[in-house]
């Protein structure tokens, strides 16, 4: 078709593909022309094609491409083009900026598939670092917990060993003294048989000799 008599229309179609509106002014002398619809929708075309190159679109750069007279018609447009699902965004008045979230896609050209090859193989290689960082962070984490358990084990294997040292050396201590440990600390705490007896005694020969002491301070008044 692009040889042949219907190379304009054929052109048309290119431009309704991967083309914008400025693209079909500037050989709109060469082209079918356009019912109101279409140069709508070849409009709506050009705005996602500056959104995929740009998020917030200041308000200048639409008029100037879609050659339109006024903001009102510029807001108009675009809220023609969120409701066809076109693109999804907000109109930012204050600023004067569209602000795009969303858009559809466009066709490509064949000098455009070297740079989206490119694209993906830069995403590619980014997965990768990103997939390397987390397995090292992995491997970190499984040997942090297995130094963690071997802290552990060695801390449970001295605890053992210092129980097996006390029950060695009170047996130990025991057996030379001949007596169950239980009993050589009951005899510490409980005097010995015949103890109170004698402090009795001495108790009641002071006490006798207080009395006596006192007899003879009397006499001798």
């Amino acid at each position: 078709l692009a040889d042949s008599e219907f190379s304009p229309v054929f052109r048309l179609l290119t431009i309704f593909a991967y083309g914008t509106y400025a693209d079909y002014l500037a050989e709109a002398a060469n082209l079918p022309p356009l019912t109101e619809a279409q140069k709508n929708k070849l409009r709506h075309l050009s705005v996602v094609t500056l959104a995929a190159k740009i998020k917030c679109i200041p308000y200048s750069v639409l008029l100037e491409q879609l050659q339109l007279k006024n903001v009102r018609q510029l807001e108009d447009l675009v809220i023609e083009a969120v409701y066809a699902d076109v693109l999804r965004g907000s109109l930012d008045q204050r600023n004067q900026r569209l602000e795009v979230d969303y858009s559809i896609g466009r066709d490509i050209r064949r000098e455009e598939l070297s740079t989206i090859t490119r694209t993906l193989q830069e995403w590619c290689q980014g997965c990768e670092v990103v997939l390397s960082g987390i397995e090292e962070q992995v491997s970190r984490a499984n040997q942090h917990k297995e130094q963690q358990l071997a802290l552990k084990q060695q801390i449970e294997s001295e605890v053992a060993n210092l129980k097996k040292t006390i029950k060695v050396t009170t047996a130990a201590a025991a057996a030379a003294t001949s007596q169950d440990p239980e009993q050589h600390l009951t005899e510490l705490r409980e005097p010995a048989p015949g103890t109170n007896q004698r402090q009795a005694s001495k108790k009641t020969s002071k006490a006798k000799g207080l009395r006596g002491s006192a007899k003879i301070w009397s006499k001798s008044n």
